[in-house]
């Protein structure tokens, strides 16, 4: 079900081999801390831990090189995460600007435990962040609070899948990190909070088409790409907008790159790449 073991520090795998890490990791996160741990030492870390505060959750993999913190997403099955997504007004932020106040909350009740963890280890051990949909957007947070809550530690790398847009531009422009954000076609938390509203996106967009190839599209390329995903869908039975936000499918795409099974195209660059609002 995942990659090899992971030998060696992180920053040694290619680009597509940490987006296939940290896909895995976001996937593991969902599981209960017996069977995530028995996944996660499979991958190649030795610590778990798991942080669960009135229902925000999220997981700590360490091993001697590296500190991974992944935000755990929705679980349909938790009012918590529901009551999360929904509380869409956007609040002040700790640091600058606005953000979303449901995702801020959740990492609110996290944020100290994160905070000492990454602080102890940070010297010994690179720190890198990653989450699914709600988790997607704890995680930018979090990776925004290293910047500017006096941790002084900059992030190595921020992977984030089928997240929602955060906050507004005024909060998100303020923290140039690294960080790729992974969109599967015609995934619907994606296009939620509306701009209308003042969100935007973080990051640096990867987007996979409706054949599950990476591929950079311009606007009008995207709309056509993601109506071709929904038809198609249609034509198998299932809504597209809502299975292509399933996390199962962010790693499957992810592995076929890595195995090399679709036509490769530049994704994983070295250059940073500012907001794209979406």
């Amino acid at each position: 079900m995942f990659s090899r073991k992971l030998t060696n520090k992180i920053e040694l795998l290619s680009g597509n081999e940490r987006a296939l890490l940290f896909a895995e990791l976001s996937q593991i996160a969902y599981y209960k801390k017996a069977e995530a741990t028995k996944l996660a030492k499979k991958v190649g870390f030795t610590t778990v831990e798991f942080y669960n505060i009135k229902g925000a959750e999220a997981y700590r993999f360490m091993n001697k090189h590296d500190l991974v913190i992944a935000c755990r997403g929705t679980q349909p099955t938790q009012y918590n995460d529901i009551k999360a997504d929904a509380r869409a007004f956007p609040v002040i932020a700790e640091t600058i600007g606005r953000v979303h106040g449901g995702f801020k909350g959740e990492v609110d009740k996290l944020w100290t435990l994160i905070k000492e963890d990454i602080e102890r280890e940070q010297k010994k051990r690179s720190v890198w962040l990653c989450g699914h949909s709600l988790g997607a957007a704890m995680s930018t947070i979090v990776a925004s609070r290293c910047k500017g809550d006096n941790i002084l530690v900059d992030p190595k790398e921020l992977h984030t899948f089928g997240s929602p847009r955060v906050g507004w531009r005024s909060y998100l422009n303020n923290f140039p990190f690294t960080h790729y954000r992974w969109v599967n076609n015609a995934d619907i938390v994606t296009r939620v909070p509306f701009l209308i509203f003042g969100y935007v996106h973080h990051g640096q967009c990867q987007y996979f088409n409706h054949y599950g190839n990476l591929r950079n599209l311009t606007g009008w390329q995207r709309i056509k790409d993601v109506w071709r995903g929904i038809i198609r869908g249609l034509f198998k039975g299932k809504l597209d907008s809502f299975s292509d936000h399933s996390m199962v499918q962010y790693v499957k795409h992810l592995k076929k790159r890595v195995d090399g099974e679709e036509n490769p195209q530049a994704s994983i660059t070295n250059r940073y790449s500012n907001t794209h609002d979406e």
